[in-house]
């Protein structure tokens, strides 16, 4: 049976359409009735339009695969079947990274508390997310796991707010610090390892219209026999980093140079080795004289 629906995620939106019974369960459960009109008219606006389809597989007629298109692009190779809603979040990333010139786009969580917010660039598998997940539990509402969304020459970050994608071990883990929030069904043996993706926060989709001022970089770097090692950045040293991490600076050009120069230069940089994701929030908070 064929779906179509509108995934409203400020500030894109996303006409979805799929026969993948896996793809729509697990939109409804992570994204909730408020964030997915399901029954959209022609009329009804759309920033991009998506396809999510299963097909038999060629060879194996048995077995299903996965295909994601936009606008008849295919970035990626079919996936198995059960890797479906996985498939479709990390399409979302690939249409917005590959697409989005409003803004300057950083592969980076980015979560914030009393209008203060903190950028984590980070390749896969330093902990970003599990780090993302620390600090909604301490109360900080989540503006992006994977895509910072800043207006050019500034330092404000406009929210776009989606599931986060926990991988093998912290996905338990963090199922422990957030009981109440609803995750996918796990991907299971994708090229991250197995994969569920976990809703924000009440409060990270109640502000999700909301900005917010980076006030601190933090590049995590897990580390299992390192306690809390924090070590300070200097102006180039945050720029590499940053620049190193964002998506669309040969598109931007000058604009984006110079937006990534501006935070370098305006807000503090650390490198923190961690083993307890706690600690990190711990030393945000006090540096950043946010109430806890």
């Amino acid at each position: 049976m064929m779906h179509e629906v509108i995934l409203n995620t400020v500030p894109f939106s996303f006409r979805v359409t799929t026969n993948s019974t896996l793809v729509i369960n697990n939109l409804l459960r992570v994204y909730g009735s408020a964030n997915l009109n399901t029954a959209p008219t022609e009329n009804d606006f759309a920033h991009y339009s998506v396809s999510l389809l299963l097909q038999r597989k060629v060879g194996r007629p048995w077995k299903q695969q996965a295909r994601f298109k936009c606008d008849d692009l295919e970035p990626f190779l079919p996936m198995d079947a059960d890797k479906s809603y996985a498939m479709l979040e990390w399409g979302l990333n690939w249409v917005i990274a590959a697409h989005e010139v409003s803004h300057v786009i950083v592969h980076a969580g980015v979560l914030a508390k009393d209008n203060k917010a903190i950028l984590l660039p980070a390749h896969p598998g330093s902990g970003k997310s599990t780090t993302s997940c620390a600090f909604m539990k301490h109360g900080w509402r989540l503006l992006s796991d994977e895509l910072a969304l800043i207006t050019p020459n500034t330092l404000t970050v406009t929210p776009f707010v989606r599931p986060v994608c926990l991988k093998n071990a912290s996905v338990d883990i963090v199922s422990e610090w957030l009981p109440e929030q609803a995750k996918s069904d796990i991907a299971p043996n994708t090229h991250k390892g197995d994969v569920a993706h976990l809703a924000p926060t009440e409060i990270s989709w109640r502000e999700k219209a909301s900005t917010a001022s980076l006030s601190a970089v933090v590049l995590p770097s897990y580390r299992a026999d390192t306690y809390c090692e924090i070590q300070p950045l200097t102006h180039r040293q945050a720029f590499n980093q940053i620049y190193e991490h964002c998506f669309n600076i040969g598109i931007l050009g000058a604009q984006g140079f110079s937006t990534l120069a501006g935070i370098a230069d305006k807000v503090s940089a650390y490198h923190i080795t961690f083993n307890e994701a706690d600690e990190i929030v711990s030393f945000i908070e006090e540096t950043l004289a946010i109430a806890t």
